[in-house]
């Protein structure tokens, strides 16, 4: 073993191995102040890390990495460039300079906060288009938050295959920020103005039809951002004749089946698009009744994609509390709870095949379809598995009997599980 450093030299360092990964293994021994070498931030910390992993063996993604003291003492910026600018580099900052790389869907600053924040509180954040991309300042409270947003997600991307995160220290001492709008934002003085002005499209990536409507002046950063996560949910545009834009919630469907529908059955079917409020069946008209969706665009996506049902929005901007409205807002049964992207993704009209999940793992087609048949005439059906979790496929005869047996059998309970129907945007089995 070479002569106690503080720059430690790790060896068997493959293409999948991210800094993130690497900074996973020393950060408990110390705070980490370069990386590619990495250098701790003093001797005792390097040497108890390598006292440590002499006796266990350190492993990254699956492969074993080898570690020893490296015979720098110190590094300088040009060893720690790892591909950046040696020019660029600078000490540890409570500043980052983030610059995003393959960026297909826009960023701004309600995502970059969503995505920050976790590692401490975010005082300020800046965007601006350079040659280099789209970059970012974002300014922590604190040294170590930022130290901990670096190690954390440097390399990492906001969405699948896209936004990769490249992160540096800026040196920078403080930011300034003079308006609070989706360019910048200072979130410890939220008075700031917002720059009444309508605004260009980023560069980089194409305009995805609608969206920018949502970031026009008085948009709120909750529309902002979510803007940004629903249009790469649906591959980068909104679905044809979905602006975005629609803040209605609450929708009137009328010509029901008295005999049939009920609250719960409303729910299971809108639930599809959206989380639900509230749903009221109207008494004078029974075969009416209101849904009051999470959001605007919720219900926009509902009204689309029903449009074989008598769906349009209503002229009341809620349901009121009432003992005759069924009141959802803390319903387990929400979709959009968790799962966002993907449930928006799933999004589509009624179908003849309806999608069956949370299935106990010993169960038989005969058993499911002893559940769903009485629905209508079941055409094929396929049980399978995906990630250990058993899945079925139902194709029924007609898009209304997939439809009844989706609203009728949707979080029932079926050997002990309460199973999750969706529609299944497969033509065939």
């Amino acid at each position: 073993m070479a002569e106690p450093s503080k720059v430690i030299h790790i060896r068997n360092v493959g293409h999948e191995i991210a800094e993130a990964d690497l900074l996973q293994l020393l950060q408990p021994f110390g705070n980490v102040s370069k990386i590619a070498l990495l250098q701790m931030q003093d001797l005792h910390n390097s040497v108890s890390a390598l006292q440590y992993y002499s006796t266990v063996q350190p492993s990254v993604r699956g492969r074993n990495v080898y570690m020893q003291f490296s015979s720098h003492q110190e590094l300088t910026t040009d060893q720690n460039s790892h591909g950046r600018n040696s020019d660029q580099e600078s000490e540890p900052n409570r500043i980052l300079l983030v610059t995003i790389h393959h960026m297909m869907y826009p960023i701004t600053v309600e995502v970059l906060h969503q995505v920050f924040k976790a590692y401490g509180y975010v005082e300020k954040i800046v965007t601006f288009q350079k040659s280099a991309g789209f970059q970012a300042l974002i300014q922590y409270q604190s040294l170590q938050e930022a130290m901990d947003a670096f190690g954390a997600l440097h390399g990492r991307n906001i969405y699948d295959g896209c936004c990769q995160l490249d992160i540096q220290y800026s040196n920078l001492s403080e930011l300034q920020v003079h308006y609070n709008n989706d360019r910048s934002r200072d979130f410890t003085n939220p008075s700031l103005p917002t720059e009444q002005r309508p605004r260009a499209s980023q560069q980089g990536y194409p305009d995805p039809g609608g969206l920018y409507a949502f970031q026009q002046p008085g948009a709120s950063y909750a529309q902002m951002g979510r803007a940004a996560m629903i249009t790469a949910a649906f591959g980068g545009t909104l679905p044809p004749g979905v602006t975005g834009t629609n803040e209605r919630c609450t929708l009137i469907v009328s010509n029901l089946n008295t005999d049939k529908i009920n609250e719960d059955k409303l729910f299971n079917l809108f639930s599809l698009y959206g989380n639900i409020v509230r749903i009221k069946i109207l008494r004078n008209k029974p075969d009416h009744a209101l849904v009051e969706m999470a959001d605007g665009f919720q219900a926009e996506l509902a009204v689309h994609y029903l449009k074989k049902l008598e769906v349009n929005y209503s002229k009341y901007p809620n349901i009121t509390s009432a003992p005759d409205a069924h009141d959802y807002t803390t319903s387990s049964l929400n979709r959009f709870n968790s799962n966002v992207i993907k449930n928006y993704r799933h999004c589509c009209a009624p179908t003849k095949m309806i999608h069956i999940s949370a299935l106990p793992q010993e169960i038989t087609e005969d058993v499911i379809l002893n559940h769903v048949s009485e629905h209508g005439s079941v055409v094929n059906t396929k049980l399978f598995e995906v990630n250990g979790k058993r899945q079925a496929l139902i194709q029924f005869e007609s898009e209304e009997e997939a439809t009844e047996a989706l609203v009728s059998k949707h979080a029932t309970s079926l050997e002990g599980n309460t199973i999750r129907i969706s529609f299944s945007q497969m033509q065939s089995i």
